[in-house]
């Protein structure tokens, strides 16, 4: 909804998105209120700590390289350009990346199989796309760094 994009949607592509994100939030909605029963004591234990700690952490990430994203061009400026900044030092895919570590996060801070399934996922749906950017950036910019990895640090 932020994206000034030239670019339309289809009809089809949205209202599919639309639905897989009402299934799944009905999924996870249920499994939270009715399947899992979690003490009180779950929010001050070190899963759902370390879970809402990553959660956090990816989202951060995630609307900070949007926002690099969406500002890359003025107004009126048509053209590609290297994103820079932010995690975009380390990552062609940082919101790909940040998007991922986010249901990761919510998956350990859940400790459900409903949970971790969308975090897999979530992480099969947009890792290849991570890929697939990094591969494009490196082919359509001769002076894209070499040293940026696609959606790991360092790694991968």
């Amino acid at each position: 909804m932020r994206l000034r994009s030239p670019k339309p949607t289809t009809v089809l592509c949205f209202v599919l998105a639309f639905l897989f994100c009402c299934v799944n939030g009905f999924l996870q909605m249920r499994a939270l209120r009715e399947v899992h029963v979690y003490p009180a004591s779950w929010l001050v234990g070190p899963r759902f700590i370390v879970g809402c700690g990553l959660w956090a952490v990816g989202m951060a990430v995630n609307v900070h390289s949007d926002h690099i994203l969406i500002h890359l061009r003025k107004p009126g400026e048509r053209g590609y350009k290297i994103p820079r900044g932010g995690c975009f030092r380390w990552l062609s895919a940082p919101n790909f990346a940040g998007e991922i570590l986010e249901w990761a996060g919510f998956a350990v801070a859940c400790w459900s199989l409903e949970a971790a399934a969308f975090a897999v996922f979530t992480a099969c749906n947009i890792g290849p796309r991570g890929l697939q950017h990094h591969r494009w950036y490196q082919t359509k910019f001769v002076d894209y760094p070499k040293d940026r990895a696609a959606l790991i640090p360092f790694v991968l």
